[in-house]
């Protein structure tokens, strides 16, 4: 395990006292997570999937990554949610944010939103192109990525036929029920699996993730052993960083630190910030409590909203990913006239130069009234990401413990929904 969480920056927020209450109550939240005893216990497959995943799928999957790569220039990957904010999070964290301007298989994201300007951009996009499908949905009914589906499908056909299109599109839906899993049936779809006891947001390292990750040509094996390792790490519960930080959520949230802002000072990072959004969101925001998710990406939003950070309301905290090593860097040149003041920086890399503005901003924060935690782990590569995944996902389901709401359901999701049907007119739902 890399992962190491430092305090540092918590001394003068959280006594010793404090934080070892906490501490005691997550570590009994652990052990009934560990035990199946805890609140929404028929939702907690995730906990041993990167040692219990079916090995006859795993192969599957990669065969089908490897065809894809083989046969397409694009994958256009339809889901929304758990459905693909994983998926997307892990490609750009290996890949960076501009992975799809240099990479040989392009992966689009679609239906994750109604917005037609955006479906549209997608299909531009894959003119001229061969292209693959994967559509993601346990049901085959959720809005958004079925009106996606209706108008890819269509698509594909017109473009294929619908004897080769059904070659191009891989359905990740239910084992054996719901619509999309019929239609892939009838049509002769390769299905993969989404568990019955692994809720969406949780789902990144079934083939919800995996799938969409190999065929962008990451090393899934590394990401199952990064989250391997964790997980035997965090087995029987207590002493280890992941239930300490569930125990520092624990001990702000009680003393009125009702934000927490994920940050990180690399862009690639992104949309790991939204995958966390939607994880803790989702998980812990419900019977009117819970920490709000936020996030930024350092040094950029320090020049937007580093103000409302350093001198507003004092109800945030921040939990800070960073990363010991880089995959690339760059040296600071000195500059014969000096013209821009920056000749002080000369042979300094800009990793070094990032990482003391980290070490600055952290140093205001904390004068500033903000407690701070630095998430450590060794490189943005596919086993540290294992490791962050299942970090997150075990330090949420006890969060939620000491909150004292179920991480597994999210019934206020459905308000929306019953609203917007009954006002587009779907059958059931009245005027």
């Amino acid at each position: 395990m890399s992962l190491t969480l430092n305090t540092e920056y918590l001394k003068g927020f959280l006594t010793e006292a404090e934080l070892s209450a906490a501490s005691k109550e997550a570590a009994e939240a652990a052990r009934a997570l560990a035990e199946g005893s805890c609140a929404g216990n028929d939702f907690i497959g995730w906990r041993s999937l990167p040692t219990d995943y079916d090995r006859e799928e795993y192969a599957r999957i990669k065969k089908a990554a490897a065809r894809i790569r083989e046969s397409a220039q694009v994958l256009v990957v339809i889901g929304i949610g758990g459905s693909y904010l994983g998926a997307r999070a892990a490609i750009e964290f290996l890949g960076g944010a501009h992975f799809n301007d240099l990479a040989p298989l392009k992966v689009l994201f679609v239906g994750n939103s109604i917005c037609p300007e955006e479906l549209q951009h997608a299909l531009d996009l894959c003119e001229g192109k061969d292209v693959c499908v994967n559509v993601i949905s346990k049901s085959g009914t959720t809005t958004e990525p079925a009106i996606a589906f209706r108008v890819f499908k269509k698509y594909m056909e017109d473009r294929y036929g619908k004897q080769e299109a059904a070659k191009r599109i891989f359905a990740t839906t239910d084992k054996a029920r719901g619509t999309l899993k019929e239609l892939s049936d009838r049509e002769g779809y390769e299905t993969f699996v989404v568990p019955d006891d692994v809720g969406g947001r949780y789902s990144v390292l079934t083939a919800v993730g995996l799938l969409p990750i190999a065929a962008a040509g990451f090393d899934t094996d590394k990401i199952l052993a990064g989250a391997r390792a964790a997980q035997q790490a965090y087995a029987n519960g207590g002493d280890n960083v992941s239930d300490l930080y569930a125990a520092i959520r624990s001990s702000l949230y009680r003393k009125g630190k009702k934000i927490e802002l994920y940050t990180c000072y690399d862009p690639a990072f992104t949309m790991f910030n939204e995958w966390l959004k939607q994880l803790y969101g989702e998980s812990e925001g419900k019977d009117g409590k819970g920490i709000f998710p936020a996030s930024v990406i350092f040094s950029t939003d320090l020049h937007s909203l580093g103000q409302y950070i350093q001198d507003g309301e004092r109800t945030v905290f921040e939990t800070v990913v960073a990363f010991r090593n880089v995959r690339r860097d760059l040296t600071v040149q000195a500059e014969p006239s000096d013209f821009d003041g920056l000749n002080y920086l000369a042979g300094k890399t800009m990793s070094e130069v990032n990482r003391t503005a980290m070490q600055a901003t952290l140093m205001a924060h904390v004068d500033g009234g903000v407690p701070c935690l630095v998430l450590e782990a060794d490189a943005m590569d596919e086993t540290s990401l294992g490791e962050l995944f299942y970090f997150f996902e075990h330090a949420c389901a006890v969060s939620c413990a000491l909150t004292g709401v179920n991480p597994f359901n999210q019934p206020g999701v459905e308000a929306y929904k019953k609203n917007m049907f009954r006002l587009l007119g779907k059958p059931g739902y009245t005027k």
